[in-house]
């Protein structure tokens, strides 16, 4: 990308060609990648081993010093529970403030005089460039957004405007009016823990927001500040890898999956591609059920990775095909041994021995080591993907005899477009066509469009087609054979006895039918303008795509707006509101129509992934429509009542990513375990025809699966256990592959060890997939108490196993599992999970967006971002002198850490929501939207305008890198006026540490917790004295 395209600050001329620094692209990370080190500078990147096997992992994975647990204490209260007093955690282990002091009665050392909270620094937004001290910064003018224009909807990596750009007005603007004395404090921290009840400072809960509450008398008053924080944990983890990558196979646990990263392949997989609930394995069952933490892993085969990071290599075998093990069929890699001077190697997962082919034979050096292991990836690299031969290809008719395998081609498209009243009135049809134009036909280099928007250049593979068909009651197909000047219309009235009536002419090569693609788009929401038709029988596209690909696979798009009602598959209105919170709840989570999960069952055979729009304006029934997705591996996205000032951005994006994202089809994945283990469950969507094979029509970057791991015998502790992900699949470009991940970790007999190397976002994850798998059989209130009985006794293993000499009324957290009350609090408050009425298509949908989600976006949509907007600082939201974006500090999620005037941002990798206090300034209003007063505000705009001002390039910068970060290639920002708009009912239930989505506060619920732990453990210690004093002696 040209950097002169863009913007430079005004009195520069643009950088010379020899200026490298100047014109490369920041990626705005959080690290120094290789890619934007300054020219002479060497990439912080250690260089890999020269070793036949990686080395073994360290099973002691913490800090030597460290301790494993810590304590927190409450403020004093006169009225609390038996026990409750003396919760406590340590401080020097988690950070935290010391416990209150007493006097050597006991009592609580008298308070002292309260000093007055020092007032804030006025945030200012300069206006021009002389004005701001970060003026002077020198980043490179391609990293800026030209004044006027809207940042790239699919920005490849986060593209901030320069502060250069921010001229206007010449007065510096106080966002922020002079507060009441005790509301200036800094928002990262909490006030006073007097200030923590309903009625305190800060900005009050809205009442209908509040969820529940436990008794007064068994409430505990604790300080927010003295428990654990998923901002501090998060903060420093990243501080640990904003510099220097992570070495997969180093002796430190994985980065958070929040965390940004850069990571160097030694032998282990990437952790974007598998991540496991621990990385020190129980040596046996046993060990695992004392410990009571889930054993499992968190498989995301495709993820995409920084650009740092490279690509994965192809290894081409040739006929041969990739070399296996003859007893396990697992696939070479850098675990492996070899011996007999190099004819034979050990499987790591079966330990069987397999001759090595003679063409692929090597001669070992003196440490045991092949002479040609740099040339070989598959031997030095955790990921690899293998080029397969006719032996690995799909079956035409696998369950006919004499079957013949299909020749791979690239991933072709079918888009069904709804084109009755509600879907031609609400503008739908008009911005599909718009976005299909704009995502098919890109503009060439340099090309601009007329709104200043720089679209995505990245195309469909060569050799992809596109076929497009509109249904209303009937099924309209289109003749878009290369050479016709505009596209030929062909009309199916029987919907129930579909079949193709056109072979050639309705999947096309878009650049050779471009003029008749093109007029066929432009003329599609004029010719349905004046339609009265109501119903949408979208079972007649669905065969009819069938058809056209059964014999090539490929991916299906279907754009719904409303329930099907004629046709195969009539669906009736079903939704009961008395239904809601009973145990019969669940039946609406299941399809009511076998129908669409035997064309979902065929789809997957024959290698068709669907992707399923729904723009209802009342209930569709999305759990009967959404088998569909969920088995084949495709996405559900979710528009009800739409509207395109609102929704056509995020629409726009959603296409976007499904055609540009990489995406495989016809794809069958296992797992395998080494010696010892097994995997005894899977989550998450795709079709499963025995217990070892997932089955996907389509999987993409963003698909995420969980596995349950379990023993099968005693593990040795000397040796490590291996992983192995093989994925068979197509690509986008029409190649038949195995893409392997291979993961190797230590084992401990000690269940200290077990804690010590557990992984919060992966166990979160892997419960949150669990727990929706469990929802269509049990009720949500059984769900919910599963979770929390889960998060208790992990918990209680830790307190009886690893701290059994401290007393019972303290609560010990483990310091890799100190959030685990928060996440599974976090996890209850989801639409999928939480109480109260909740339309099922609502909860559906989220229940199918938490299955397919990785631990990265599972994370973040618990515990979303927060920001003060109002107290940016001059360098939030421009890049320093490495080329990082500055980010602004992280707040912990809590109306009791807001402030009347102020302006907060929420952001959960989904959506984010600005809200705008009553008292905020009008010169921030100013701005961000350009008005004065919030009456001006259009709450229908998703997107911030582009305004040339300070603060308008920060949030846009920021909101940008979001984007970017997170692949959805969109992010919409609603807007919540204080007390006006209902969006503000959304917000607060974003925040997770406040008492809303019908739960408790996150303090409540700690305490709740430790009362469980606490009533266990006495329990445990009565009986052990009723039982000793029942023993008599000889």
């Amino acid at each position: 990308m040209d950097p002169r395209q863009y913007a430079h600050p005004q009195g520069h001329a643009p950088p010379s060609q020899g200026q490298q620094y100047a014109q490369q692209p920041a990626h705005y990370s959080q690290h120094s990648p290789q890619g934007l080190t300054q020219p002479g500078h060497q990439p912080p990147y250690p260089p890999l081993p020269a070793h036949n096997a990686p080395p073994h992992l360290n099973p002691n994975l913490a800090p030597p010093g460290q301790d494993p647990h810590g304590r927190f204490s409450p403020m004093h209260s006169p009225a609390v529970s038996p026990g409750m007093e003396h919760l406590s955690q340590g401080v020097a282990q988690m950070g935290l403030q010391p416990p209150q002091a007493t006097t050597p009665g006991g009592e609580p050392m008298p308070s002292p005089a309260v000093v007055p909270a020092r007032g804030k620094r006025a945030a200012r937004a300069y206006h021009n460039e002389g004005a701001s001290p970060a003026a002077q910064m020198q980043p490179s003018p391609a990293d800026f957004q030209q004044p006027g224009q809207q940042p790239s909807y699919f920005p490849p990596q986060g593209q901030p405007q320069h502060a250069g750009a921010a001229v206007g007005h010449q007065q510096q603007p106080h966002y922020q009016e002079a507060p009441p004395p005790h509301l200036a404090r800094d928002p990262r921290t909490a006030p006073p823990a007097s200030h923590h009840d309903s009625n305190g400072p800060g900005i009050p809960q809205p009442p209908h927001t509040a969820g529940q509450r436990i008794p007064a008398k068994q409430r505990v008053r604790i300080d927010p500040d003295h428990i654990p924080s998923p901002v501090a944990v998060q903060e420093a983890d990243q501080n640990l890898y904003r510099v220097e990558p992570y070495l997969t196979c180093s002796r430190n646990p994985a980065p958070l999956a929040t965390t940004d990263f850069v990571a160097v392949d030694q032998g282990n997989c990437n952790p974007r591609f598998i991540r496991m609930t621990t990385y020190n394995l129980p040596t046996s069952d046993d060990l695992a059920l004392a410990s009571q933490l889930p054993l499992g892993l968190i498989v995301q085969p495709f993820a995409a990775l920084r650009p740092e990071e490279g690509s994965i290599p192809v290894v081409d075998f040739g006929e041969s095909g990739p070399p296996r093990c003859e007893r396990c069929r697992g696939y070479i890699n850098p675990w492996c041994t070899f011996v007999e001077g190099g004819q034979k190697y050990i499987c790591n997962l079966c330990g069987a021995s397999t001759q090595v082919a003679p063409e692929y034979f090597s001669h070992l050096d003196m440490s045991q080591r092949r002479m040609d292991l740099d040339q070989r990836p598959e031997l030095r690299l955790g990921s690899v993907d293998f080029v397969v031969n006719r032996d690995y290809w799909v079956q035409d008719n696998p369950n006919l005899p004499g079957s013949q395998p299909r020749e791979p081609k690239p991933l072709h498209h079918v888009f069904a477009i709804d084109v009755s009243y509600t879907s031609v009135q609400s503008g739908l049809v008009k911005e599909i066509c718009t976005h299909l134009k704009e995502l098919l036909f890109p503009p060439k280099e340099g090309e601009a469009e007329e709104n200043g928007v720089f679209p995505p250049r990245k195309g469909l593979p060569v050799g992809a087609k596109v076929a497009i068909m509109t249904f209303d009651r009937t099924v309209q197909f289109y003749n878009l054979k290369p050479g016709l000047d505009q596209a030929q219309m062909l009309v199916v009235p029987d919907i129930t006895d579909m079949f193709l009536p056109l072979n050639d002419g309705f999947l096309v090569d878009p650049l050779e039918a471009r003029p008749a693609i093109e007029g066929l788009l432009d003329s599609l929401p004029g010719l349905t303008a004046e339609t009265s038709i109501v119903e949408a029988a979208m079972t007649g596209p669905l065969k009819a795509a069938m058809l056209a690909l059964k014999s090539i696979g490929g991916q299906l798009n279907i754009f719904q707006t409303s329930l099907p009602t004629i046709g195969l598959g009539a669906l009736k209105h079903r939704e009961d509101n008395k239904l809601y919170g009973t145990d019969k709840e669940k039946t609406l989570f299941g399809p009511q129509d076998p129908f669409y999960r035997i064309a979902a069952e065929e789809c997957v055979e024959a290698g068709i992934g669907i992707n399923l729009f729904l723009f209802p304006s009342q209930y569709i029934d999305a759990a009967t429509l959404g088998a569909l997705p969920g088995l084949t591996g495709g996405d559900l996205f979710f528009h009800p009542r739409f509207n395109p000032v609102r929704d056509g951005r995020t629409l726009r994006a959603e296409l976007g990513r499904v055609l540009q994202r990489e995406t495989a089809y016809s794809v069958t994945m296992r797992i395998r375990c080494s010696n010892g283990l097994r995997v005894a469950d899977h989550y998450g969507n795709f079709f499963q025809r025995n217990v070892t094979d997932l089955e996907f029509g389509t999987i993409d970057a963003d698909k995420a699966v969980a596995a349950k791991i379990k023993h099968e015998g005693k593990l040795d502790e000397k040796a490590d256990a291996h992983f192995q992900c093989a994925a068979l699949y197509t690509s986008a470009a029409g190649e038949r592959r195995v893409r392997v991940h291979n993961l190797a970790v230590p084992v401990s007999s000690l269940i200290s060890g077990v804690f010590r190397a557990a992984d919060m976002d992966t166990t979160i994850t892997f419960l949150t997939k669990e727990a929706i798998t469990h929802a269509s059989s049990k009720t949500l209130r059984q769900v919910r108490e599963q979770l929390t009985d889960t998060c208790v006794n992990s918990l209680l293993a830790y307190r009886k196993h690893c701290a059994s000499s401290t007393s019972p009324a303290q609560l010990i957290l483990p310091e890799s599992f100190k959030l685990f009350p928060l996440y599974s609090l976090a996890v209850i408050k989801t639409k999928a999970l939480k109480g109260g009425t909740v339309a099922s298509d609502v909860r559906t949908w989220a229940m199918r967006q938490l299955k397919a989600m990785g631990a990265p976006a599972t994370v973040r949509m618990l515990y979303p971002r927060m920001m003060a907007v109002h107290l940016f600082s001059d360098d939030v939201g421009f890049p320093d002198e490495r080329g990082q974006l500055v980010l602004p500090p992280l707040m912990r999620t809590s109306y009791s850490r807001m402030e009347p005037h102020g302006a907060y941002l929420v952001e959960n990798g989904e959506r984010a929501i600005l809200w705008l206090g009553q008292a905020v300034s009008p010169q921030l209003l100013q701005d961000l939207y350009g008005i004065e007063n919030l009456d001006e505000l259009d709450t229908r705009l998703s997107t911030l305008p582009n305004l040339p001002t300070r603060l308008s390039a920060q949030l846009r910068n920021i909101i940008t890198y979001f984007e970017s970060r997170s692949g959805v290639g969109c992010i919409p920002v609603l807007i919540a006026r204080q007390n006006i708009d209902g969006t503000e009912f959304e917000f607060s239930n974003m925040l997770v540490e406040d008492s809303n989505n019908e739960q408790l506060s996150y303090v409540d619920y700690l305490c709740m917790c430790h009362q469980k732990i606490q009533s266990t453990l006495m329990g445990e210690k009565n009986k052990d004295v009723a039982d000793s004093s029942s023993w008599t002696t000889w």
